[in-house]
C-alpha cells in the first residue's frame, strides 16, 4: 500500500489499513467500529493525529506483558487457556482436574492407533470436528505438559494419557502427515 493519510486523524504511514474502503491508522483502525453503519459518526469524531502519537510509539509493546506473565504462568506448570476436554478446573485452586468424560480422552488416543481407524471415522463416532480431534491428539496437557511458546513444560495436574500412549499417537500423526 502507498503511503496515505488516515481518514480519521490524518496520520500517514504505509502501515496504515483499509477497512470498508477508508484508510486508516492502526491506533484509529483498533478503536473503528466493525460495522460500516457506525464508521461515518466515528471518522467525524477527529482528532489531531498529536494526540495519538504516544499510542503509535507503543502500540509495539501491546500485549508483550500479557505474553510474558503467560510465558511465567506455563514455565510454573500452570494451564492459562480454555479448559481442553476431559478436563475440568478445581474451583479451590484453579487447577485442571479429570472430569467425567476423562476416559472417552483415553479411549481417543487407544482407538487411533487401531489400524482400522483414521481421523474421519473416530471424529465421527465422538461427535467431533476432524481439527477438533487433531487438537486433543496432539495436546500435550494430556500427558501431564504445558506447551506454550514453543516451550513444553511439567504442569501440577494429573495426566490422562500415558507418555508411551502419546509418543505412539505423535508417531501416527506423522505418518499421516507425510502421506
Amino acid at each position: 500500500m502507498n503511503s496515505t493519510k488516515c481518514v480519521k486523524c490524518g496520520y500517514e504511514s504505509e502501515k496504515n489499513k483499509e477497512k470498508f474502503g477508508l484508510i486508516f491508522c492502526n491506533v484509529c483502525y483498533t478503536f473503528s467500529p466493525n460495522t460500516p453503519e457506525e464508521i461515518d459518526t466515528y471518522i467525524e469524531e477527529k482528532i489531531p493525529q498529536k494526540n495519538l502519537d504516544s499510542f503509535r510509539k507503543y502500540a509495539s509493546f501491546r500485549g508483550e506483558n500479557q505474553k510474558r506473565g503467560m510465558i511465567k504462568k506455563s514455565a510454573k506448570g500452570l494451564h492459562m487457556s480454555r479448559v481442553p476436554f476431559g478436563y475440568k478446573r478445581n474451583p479451590e485452586n484453579g487447577e485442571l482436574i479429570p472430569a467425567q468424560n476423562f476416559r472417552e480422552v483415553e479411549e481417543i488416543f487407544e482407538e487411533f492407533l487401531l489400524p482400522e481407524n483414521n481421523l474421519n471415522n473416530l471424529s465421527k463416532k465422538h461427535h467431533l470436528s476432524v481439527n477438533g480431534l487433531k487438537k486433543i491428539l496432539k495436546n500435550f496437557v494430556y500427558v501431564g505438559k504445558i506447551k506454550f511458546d514453543g516451550q513444553i513444560h511439567s504442569a501440577h495436574h494429573q495426566p490422562i494419557v500415558s507418555t508411551t500412549l502419546f509418543n505412539h499417537v505423535q508417531d501416527k500423526l506423522d505418518k499421516l502427515r507425510k502421506k
